[in-house]
């Protein structure tokens, strides 16, 4: 089987497990001290991932916030913040959004190879558009990051892409932030979808950490062999 990266799945939801409202204003689950530590674990990767419609509905930008931590990864030859990569089925992508207006890192999208001239066309100079005979099969994706210098990977979301990698069992590593705080209401996006996952019954997960920051609490579990190596890999 080909390297893929080592990979985190980042993810904040609610006590009862959704990831946003059903409104047009966004939801805020973390705290100022959480984001802080988000953005480190950014800081120490070579790319970040989330999906399609995470693009369109969320708009994010990306990128490392703190001047210090840009400074100490431009200092170690890598650039200012790391490459961004998006997945699409539709190509429903706006060239205008944050993810590819802001940031000189390199900016990937994976597509089916049948959209990938339209999508290069679309996009221009904006980002690489990788076109994939099994379409957008993730272990693909992360096999083909691999190649391109990715050994460190962190999935932002959302959910289905989450539910994509871990039921295909490509996540090493978890991070869970639950706010204090209930949604109630099941036209909102949830952490993730149906799906046949591995750690079920009598197969739990491993919780390596659990810690309070501020209101919030930070899980870890380790879904991997790989954890116990490059877990805590700065």
């Amino acid at each position: 089987m080909a390297d893929r990266p080592y990979t985190i799945l980042s993810c904040g939801i609610s006590l009862d497990g959704y990831l946003d409202n059903a409104e047009r204003s966004r939801l805020i689950l973390s705290n100022d001290a959480d984001l802080d530590r988000v953005d480190g674990v950014r800081a120490s990767c070579d790319a970040i991932m989330v999906g399609a419609a995470t693009v369109r509905n969320d708009n994010p930008r990306l990128l490392v916030k703190s001047p210090q931590r840009r400074a100490e990864r431009v200092a170690s030859g890598r650039p200012s913040t790391p490459t961004k990569v998006t997945v699409t089925r539709s190509g429903r992508l706006d060239p205008h959004a944050a993810f590819f207006s802001t940031g000189s890192c390199d900016k990937f999208v994976y597509c089916p190879a049948g959209l990938a001239t339209t999508l290069t066309e679309h996009l221009g100079p904006l980002a690489t558009v990788v076109g994939l005979d099994s379409g957008t099969r993730l272990r693909e994706v992360a096999e083909d990051l691999s190649a391109r210098g990715v050994n460190r990977l962190m999935v932002e979301g959302g959910g289905t892409l989450h539910t994509q990698f871990l039921t295909a069992e490509l996540a090493d590593e978890l991070q869970l932030v639950i706010a204090p705080l209930f949604v109630g209401d099941s036209r909102a996006r949830r952490f993730v979808s149906n799906g046949r996952f591995p750690w079920q019954g009598e197969r739990r997960a491993e919780l390596a950490e659990a810690h309070p920051i501020g209101d919030v609490v930070l899980m870890r579990y380790a879904l991997s062999a790989r954890f116990a190596h490059e877990g805590d890999a700065p």
